[in-house]
């Protein structure tokens, strides 16, 4: 089964659960995929995981910056019900590299592609970013490079 289908199962049984938060955030995925679906190539267009999983990155990225929003206003209510959201939404995420494992992947390619400054960030984020997409947080990973190639050469 893939992904979309998982979805999609998780879909029917919440409904008959009447879990009214996962039925609510799991029908805004579902229409983001049918759109994005549509939007690549017309109503017989199927998702593949790997671009589910990117929409359900980018749904999780846009409950991050609605927090920030609603703490910035003060709504606590909203913050709750977006970071619930948002933990839906992360079941669907494949299991989360640690902040060890990252760095370790970053030494790796930081070696690998021969990087010795800040100005040579791009080599090591594109040898990475195949390594770990969906697996880490991309902003985590930007400021573990940062701070490798900060580092003075031993």
């Amino acid at each position: 089964m893939n992904l979309k289908e998982t979805i999609s199962n998780d879909l029917k049984q919440a409904m008959l659960a009447r879990d009214e938060l996962k039925v609510s955030t799991l029908r805004m995925l579902t229409s983001a995929i049918k759109y994005s679906e549509i939007a690549r190539g017309g109503a017989g267009s199927q998702a593949s995981d790997e671009e589910v999983l990117s929409l359900v990155q980018k749904e999780i990225k846009q409950r991050q910056e609605s927090i920030e929003s609603f703490k910035l206003g003060k709504r606590e209510d909203l913050v709750q019900k977006e970071t619930q959201e948002m933990e839906i939404l992360k079941s669907y995420l494949p299991p989360q590299l640690s902040v060890e494992e990252i760095r370790i992947l970053v030494r790796d390619a930081v070696v690998s592609s021969g990087a010795r400054s800040l100005a040579e960030m791009g080599k090591v984020m594109g040898i990475l970013m195949p390594q770990i997409k969906g697996k880490a947080n991309g902003t985590l990973v930007s400021q573990i490079v940062k701070e490798e190639l900060g580092k003075p050469i031993s």
